[in-house]
């Protein structure tokens, strides 16, 4: 059986980005499942190499059948072993999985900020050289890491970044993900979020200001992070 990469997103129009390129320029097959569609959401079978889940700008505790769904998914998806990977919403609903708590964030983190490489082996390994590195944010709240689990970075707004499990688990809170026409998709989309401005929000003009120079740095990063999640991927 031929085996894919699912990827869930969660909002209309939305691309996945970064995480599509890359799957294709490694030629591993993936699947786009529109959730919020009502696109059907499969229980785990044996064609599931890994599962990505994106962002969304609704909460991991919110009362929606599909969220449901998809926390059934993970929890199938742990239990079977099979490699997850989470930005920001998706980050919080493998967290909420692992018996974390989804909780408001001390402070809204919008727009590029930097992160910090945690002091430990997992950490190294997952990012190799990668030390002090730009992403970008846009989230209001923030997931509590398992005790099982590895912090591997974090920026001064928001502690709780990233983590591994096990060896074949990323969840981030942040979207590595992004690109140029991403960016400019949400933030023309979303206006009323970012007319704040202090330490931890930017406004347009500040996501935008030397949008080249900020995705190909983060493009270093999404290529590190992602080739290293791939080595755990069911055979493909």
């Amino acid at each position: 059986m031929k085996k894919e990469v699912l990827i869930f997103l969660h909002m209309n129009d939305e691309h996945p980005g970064y995480i599509a390129d890359f799957l294709a320029a490694n030629n591993i097959p993936y699947r786009v499942i529109r959730s919020y569609n009502n696109e059907l959401i499969p229980q785990l079978d044996d064609s599931m190499a890994g599962l990505v889940f994106m962002g969304g700008i609704m909460s991991a505790n919110d009362d929606l059948p599909w969220i449901k769904q998809e926390l059934r998914l993970i929890e199938q998806a742990l239990a079977a072993d099979v490699p997850l990977l989470g930005h920001c919403l998706g980050g919080q609903l493998i967290s909420k999985v692992l018996g974390q708590s989804i909780s408001k964030s001390p402070v809204a983190e919008v727009g590029w900020h930097r992160c910090q490489t945690q002091d430990n082996a997992i950490a190294k390994e997952w990012l190799g050289d990668l030390d002090n590195f730009q992403m970008f944010h846009w989230h209001y709240e923030t997931f509590s890491i398992p005790e099982q689990a590895t912090h591997i970075f974090a920026t001064p707004h928001c502690r709780n970044q990233a983590y591994v499990y096990r060896d074949n688990v990323l969840a981030m809170q942040c979207h590595v993900e992004m690109t140029a026409p991403l960016v400019v998709s949400w933030v023309d989309s979303w206006p009323e979020g970012l007319v704040n401005v202090s330490d931890s929000e930017q406004n347009i003009m500040q996501i935008k200001a030397d949008l080249s120079t900020k995705i190909a740095e983060i493009n270093i990063v999404a290529e590190q992070l992602y080739s290293r999640w791939i080595q755990s991927l069911k055979s493909y």
